[in-house]
């Protein structure tokens, strides 16, 4: 990765990724220059409001969780907000266990969340069962589904220019006798994918670190905290 420019106390930062292979396979915004965007209508969409500055998005948690990057895009393609969706996968073992569907990222990231970016014009209940699908083999369209309050989430790849916003959809597949599950395969950008225990956040934590020397993605953690400890 390269070393973002210093700007004075600031500093800009584009990945070459996001200009090129990001351009070209739809993923990124063409555009290089944030002022030329049509910002009225992005924030009339964005699920978090956040202002414009001088034809310039402001993340609106840059306080709370520093990015260290002023200007760019850092590594994701969208200019201010982007909308992702994750599907929360639980059940019940017959033990009383409760358990996770989890990814391993292909990006080395980390483990997370089944999820991804939301089509324009799509509705994230439904992009979270295709993204989840595509990650894990699993196919839970016919399953009863809730779906949570839209909330910022601290991705390591994030800018003051370019955030991520996800919509959590739950689907909680309730106590399974004999733990008859389907089993989730990693597929698309996942390494891998598998039921983590996750009676607590804790426990997941332990599991990860533990059982595969490995963490949970940043961008999901408070998220998990907040779900599997509330």
């Amino acid at each position: 990765m390269n070393i973002p420019d210093i700007v004075g106390d600031e500093s800009t930062f584009t990945h070459p990724d996001v200009l090129d292979r990001g351009v070209a396979e739809g993923w990124a915004d063409p555009r290089t220059d944030p002022t030329t965007m049509d910002w009225p209508a992005r924030q009339a969409a964005a699920l978090i409001p956040f202002e414009v500055v001088d034809g310039r998005p402001l993340n609106p948690f840059r306080h709370k969780y520093p990015t260290g990057i002023r200007y760019g895009r850092a590594e994701l393609g969208h200019w201010g907000e982007q909308v992702c969706a994750d599907a929360v996968v639980t059940s019940i073992d017959g033990q009383g266990r409760r358990w996770l569907v989890m990814v391993e990222r292909g990006d080395g990231h980390g483990w997370a969340l089944p999820g991804g970016t939301v089509d324009p014009g799509e509705d994230p209940a439904d992009a979270a069962i295709r993204e989840l699908a595509e990650e894990t083999g699993l196919d839970l369209a016919d399953k009863e589904r809730e779906v949570l309050p839209a909330r910022y989430v601290p991705d390591p790849r994030a800018s003051d220019e370019a955030w991520m916003v996800t919509v959590p959809v739950r689907i909680d597949l309730g106590e399974v006798a004999d733990w008859d599950v389907p089993v989730p395969v990693g597929a698309d950008d996942a390494a891998c994918a598998a039921w983590v225990p996750a009676d607590s956040y804790a426990v997941l934590v332990d599991h990860l670190q533990v059982g595969c020397q490995a963490r949970v993605f940043a961008a999901h953690q408070e998220l998990l905290r907040d779900l599997l400890d509330s």
